[in-house]
């Protein structure tokens, strides 16, 4: 497993353990991070109107189209890593 891999994971498990909740914004940007991470490009169609929530999540995958996913995982590790320092 590479270096980047077990940061990445560990990462997953740090997000989870946060002493305050992100900012939905924050979540929104974890989340995509983490999907362009482990599944690339955003695929499929997108959420209808009544789908708001996943409408924003759509967008916000969508818009990381063309980033690598070794880019995303390097993004997310040092998201979460301000998150852990408190930052936001």
């Amino acid at each position: 497993m590479s270096e980047l891999q077990s940061q990445f994971e560990q990462a997953q498990t740090d997000v989870t353990k946060l002493s305050e909740r992100p900012g939905n914004l924050t979540l929104l940007r974890l989340y995509a991070l983490f999907k362009q991470a482990t599944e690339g490009d955003a695929g499929g169609d997108k959420p209808g109107l009544t789908d708001i929530v996943g409408r924003y999540k759509h967008d916000a995958w969508a818009a990381l189209k063309g980033t690598s996913q070794d880019t995303a995982k390097t993004q997310y590790v040092e998201l979460v890593e301000s998150l852990k320092a408190g930052a936001e």
